[in-house]
Parts: C-alpha cells; structure tokens; sequence
C-alpha cells in the first residue's frame, strides 16, 4: 500500500468513532454506523489505492447490510446475537476474499485457515507494514523529517502562548453567559485528574481497534486473492474407508430409522387417544420427544457429510448405492422431523409459545432443507459445495427469525390461544423485548378478544413497564427502531393502561386489572 499515511488517519479515526459510539451507551444504531464506517473507510483506503474489489466479493455486502440493519430493528435476543454473529463473520469473509472472490468455492478447511490467517494479520501485518515503510523511506527525506519536527515545536510554543490568553476570554464570555459558563465547565471536567484512569484505558482500546483495522484492510489489500484453495487439487484427508464398511453403517441407520417411522405413523393421524392408550399424556408425549429428533436429524446430516468426506467408492455402482442410501436416510429424517414437528406443536397447544419453541420451529426447516440439498449435491458430486449449502442455509436460519419478529409472534399466538380459553402467562409476555409491545399494545385494543384475554394483555404491558423502568437510554447512539416502535405504541394505549395499579409489598410485585384480576410480573424462571 502507498497511501501510509492515509491508512493510519483512518484507522485511527475508526478507533476514536468506536470510543464515541459506544462508551458508556447501550447497543442502538451504534453499531450499524460503526460497522458502515467501517465497510467505508476500507473501501475508501484500498480504493485510493487501487486495490479494487472482485464483484463475487461485493455480493457479501447484500447480507452484511441486512444484518447491520437488523442489530437496531430487533431486540429479541437471539435475532439480536445472529445479526452480530453474522455481519462481524460476512465483513470478516469480505476482508479475506476481497481480492479473489472465491468464497462461494471455500470448504469447511478454507474457512479455518482463512480466518485464522486474518486474525494473524490483525497480530502482526501492521507491525510488519510499518517495517516495510521505514526501509522504503530514502536517505534524502531526513532533512524533511527535521524540517517536520521544528513545525512540531513551533506549534507546540504556540500553543503554550495561546493557553493562557484563551483562559482570559472564556473566563469574561462564561460571566457574560451562563449557559456558555456551563459548557465550559463541562470542559474543564474532562481534565480532571480523577478521569485520567479512565482515559488511559479508552486511549488503549482506540489504538488497539485502530492496529486490529490496519490488519485487517491490510489481509485485504495483500492476501485476499485465495490462489490456492484447500482441496481442490487433492482432498484434505483422502479416503480411507472401504466402502462396504460405509453401507454398513448407513444401512444400519437407515433400518433403524425406517423402524422408527414405522412407530411414528400410528401417532400422525391417530392424535391423542393413540397416545394415551400407551399411558402418556398428550403434553408428556410431546416434551419427551421434538428435542431428541432434531437432535437426531442434526447429528445425521454430520454423518452423511463426514462418510462422504473420507469414503473410497471406486466406481459408478458405489456411488449410486452411497447416494441412495443417503437419500433414504434424509427421506427417512425428514418423517423424523415431521414427527418432531408434530410433537413440537402438541406441547405448544398444551404450554403455548416461547422462545425456544420459536427458534426451533424455524430451525427444522432450514435443517431439512440443508439435509436434501446435501444429498443432492452428492449425487451430482458437488461435495466442495457442501459449505457453501451450510453458510447459504445458515443465512436462511438467521434472516427468518430477524424477519419474523420472535417475541412479536410469541405474543400474537399466545393471546390467540388464551382467547380460545387457555391460560396467558402474563408475566412471560412482559419479560419479552420491546419486538413484542406493538403486538401486545394492538391486541390490547383489539374489541374482539375477551374482556379476561384483553386484561391480562393490559397487565402484560404494565408490567413491562415497570420492569423497564428507568432502564432507557436516551441519547441517540442507543436508538433502536424496535424501541421506537414499541414507545409510539404505548402511546397509543397510556390512557387505557392508567386504570391498572402497581401492587408492591414484601412480595413479588403485581398488577391489579380494572376487572380485580392480579398478575404477578416477574418470572421465577423463563420457561422455555
């Protein structure tokens, strides 16, 4: 890289706009900003440079600029982790294939050594770089470098002269203003000898972002072209086992599993008198079972990759029987799933909806869909694209559930379900994020539920705010969407919600409902 110069400037503004954005405020629209400053100033450095993008690379910002959106539109837990995970992981597979855009191509190998090698230019690259630069400079420049340091000097003489005359005029501006008396003061504060702990350790961390960031556009501008990828040209670990002893084992587990859905067929129409001849109730049947089977489906789709991986089959007959005894086995994991999904549903009727239930419903699905397209992918002989399949459905997993609003689902089929006459845990739906108040707040205003149903979501929504009392951050780093949203919808409603009381004493503390009904609104536990 030319551009020395231009590099630290940025890098080292990077690091104090992190100090700036985050310090002492909350997630918000924080770290979108930071993270599009971020995609901006490495664009900005290697492009001043001609350092150009591969267009296969560019595609990655698509998702990355889902996901940043997303960390300041939900606030669900989970959908909050994954838009993280996945804009830090997406940037981070940006940086290392910028140059060669062969992402689509890697392996499982391709990704280990690919960010463990970025991580390594974080460590040492800058270090290195900046060795690179004192060799390249001439013999001639010294006299420049002197030249520089007596500017240096002169601005700091010039400054020594300049304190105390300025010291003079803020001190008439303050007595002539005390709003401008007041800004001064909080100046002044910043250098107290107290808070110079805290700077220290915030100067610390800036040029420690600052160095992590010079390795990184650095990886992206030097050794990003991905020439030579883990593989290709022979297999990682060649095969090595026989592929008798292959159909053994998937054969076995395909018997196993055909048994099984065998058992499983009686239940998928016969319902709950089935299950109750066996001794079992609905809700035990269910809660003994959904976690097994995804289990059992997840761990089936690392067999399949990893017998495809190291099976020798020396000719077109082994490969079909391979692969048709994978597709049994997926055929035979998708009535597994099914059954799972079944059992997923029962316990739901009987407990409701949470979180947890949520994230596995959504999924079942992607690991299905994963599991067919892996054995396709088999039979056509694109096993190199069996990594690309697992980030593509991975993606898949993690933009459903920020796109459907967890907690704002959890609340609209849990009120449904206590309008048909069950009960409403009300203290659960006010543990939820601010996802789940528009939906609260509308079904709180909804004249077709039950005067109980509506109460008790009423109730929710107070204790909620009880709970988050005083919890806010105002300042416009911490701004979220989700928030904004959820403010405007108890705006809707505040009139309404002043005819509950709050009931505290020695106790958990309660909600009393216009009606006289009393919720408690904390959870011994999160249900799952």
């Amino acid at each position: 890289m030319k551009r020395t110069n231009i590099l630290w400037i940025v890098v080292l503004v990077l690091g104090w706009l992190f100090d700036f954005l985050f310090w002492k405020h909350p997630q918000g629209i924080n770290f979108a900003i930071y993270a599009g400053l971020c995609l901006g100033g490495g664009f900005l450095v290697l492009g001043l440079d001609g350092i150009k993008p591969s267009w296969k690379s560019l595609l990655l910002l698509a998702p990355i600029l889902f996901f940043t959106v997303m960390t300041f539109i939900r606030q669900e837990p989970m959908s909050l982790f994954l838009a993280y995970a996945f804009t830090l992981a997406l940037m981070g597979m940006l940086a290392v294939s910028y140059l060669g855009g062969r992402w689509p191509w890697y392996s499982l190998s391709d990704y280990v050594v690919n960010y463990g090698k970025l991580l390594g230019s974080m460590i040492a690259r800058p270090l290195m770089f900046l060795n690179e630069s004192r060799k390249s400079v001439p013999i001639e420049a010294a006299p420049v470098s002197r030249s520089g340091w007596k500017r240096f000097w002169g601005i700091f003489r010039g400054v020594l002269i300049a304190i105390p005359i300025v010291v003079i005029f803020a001190a008439l501006l303050s007595s002539a203003d005390l709003v401008f008396a007041q800004r001064v003061q909080d100046f002044v504060k910043l250098f107290r000898l107290e808070n110079l702990p805290q700077y220290i350790f915030r100067l610390i961390y800036i040029l420690i972002g600052a160095y992590a960031l010079a390795g990184i556009f650095l990886h992206a501008a030097r050794k990003s072209m991905d020439e030579k990828l883990a593989g290709m040209d022979k297999p990682v670990v060649p095969p090595f086992l026989g592929f008798t002893e292959a159909a053994v084992v998937l054969g076995s587990v395909v018997v196993l599993f055909a048994l099984f859905a065998v058992v499983q067929f009686q239940y998928f129409f016969g319902g709950q008198t089935n299950i109750g001849v066996q001794g079992y109730t609905y809700a035990e049947y269910a809660r003994r079972g959904f976690g097994e089977l995804v289990a059992v489906a997840f761990f089936s789709l690392l067999l399949f990759l990893s017998l495809s991986a190291v099976v020798k089959r020396q000719n077109q007959t082994q490969r079909r029987v391979f692969s048709g005894l994978g597709l049994g086995m997926v055929t035979l994991v998708g009535v597994m799933l099914f059954s799972a999904f079944q059992r997923l549903m029962l316990y739901e009727a009987a407990y409701g909806f949470s979180r947890l239930r949520a994230y596995t419903h959504v999924f079942m699905i992607w690991l299905g869909l994963l599991l067919a397209v892996v054995v396709v992918l088999d039979i056509l002989r694109k096993e190199r694209t069996f990594a690309l399949a697992a980030l593509l459905a991975s993606i898949g997993f993690a933009a459903t559930l920020t796109l459907l609003n967890v907690d704002g689902f959890i609340v609209r089929q849990n009120v449904a379900r206590a309008a048909a006459g069950e009960s409403l845990d009300v203290a659960y739906l006010a543990s939820l994020s601010s996802d789940s108040v528009p939906a609260l707040a509308a079904d709180f205003q909804d004249q077709s539920l039950p005067g109980v149903t509506r109460d008790a979501v009423g109730a929710a929504l107070v204790c909620r705010e009880h709970i988050n009392s005083g919890s806010k951050d105002q300042n416009w780093r911490s701004f979220t969407l989700s928030g904004g949203r959820a403010d405007q919808a108890l705006q809707q409603v505040k009139s309404r919600l002043e005819a509950y009381q709050i009931l505290e004493s020695d106790g958990p503390v309660k909600v009393l409902t216009p009606g006289s009904v009393t919720y408690e609104c904390y959870q011994a536990g999160m249900g799952n």
